[in-house]
């Protein structure tokens, strides 16, 4: 335990890890790269109302307009999560118009022993972005079920919350939590 009040997910998560007999630290990992991105996307959210990242652009499936920030903070997690090769698939509610509804990553590591998907809606409410109310990103991790080193099926996806590993919620405001 910190001596601090206060403590860091960092801190969290490396003080929590030793208490797993069979931790990798692969889950930890995921978990940093999660941690990366809000940091990103927060300081374009704090930038909304000063630059041109605000507005829509192209419908989605819900027949709702897909916001700038949300391409960007899909971009964003895609980007944070697939370069550290620490994951075998991706579903984000910003990738829901593509054919198989998910993003399968084949590692470029020979070994492909990666066994997280990450489910994730990369910047959830910034339709509300304009009238100053919080956004968030909402994300869930699971194990996959396929064998480690297949590629991941839409079964990988559709698991129930009992099998859920880890899961959180990012506000971004005057304060991001």
């Amino acid at each position: 335990m910190t001596n601090s009040k206060y403590q860091t997910l960092g801190e969290f998560i490396i003080e929590n890890q030793r208490e797993f007999e069979y931790s990798t630290g692969e889950l930890s990992r995921l978990i940093n790269a999660i941690r990366l991105a809000p940091k990103v996307i927060n300081h374009k959210v704090n930038q909304a109302g000063l630059v041109d990242i605000i507005g829509g652009g192209e419908t989605n499936h819900s027949g709702e307009s897909h916001q700038k920030l949300d391409v960007f903070a899909n971009e964003v997690f895609i980007n944070a999560l697939t370069n550290r090769e620490i994951i075998c698939g991706l579903a984000s509610e910003e990738e829901e118009e593509k054919e198989d509804d998910y993003i399968s990553i084949n590692s470029l590591a020979k070994n492909n022993s990666n066994k997280y998907i990450v489910l994730i809606d990369p910047l959830d409410g910034s339709s509300n972005i304009d009238v100053n109310v919080s956004v968030g990103t909402i994300f869930s991790v699971y194990r996959i079920k396929t064998p480690i080193g297949s590629s991941v099926l839409i079964e990988d996806f559709l698991q129930e919350g009992t099998e859920q590993v880890a899961a959180g919620h990012v506000v971004y405001g005057t304060s991001t939590m």
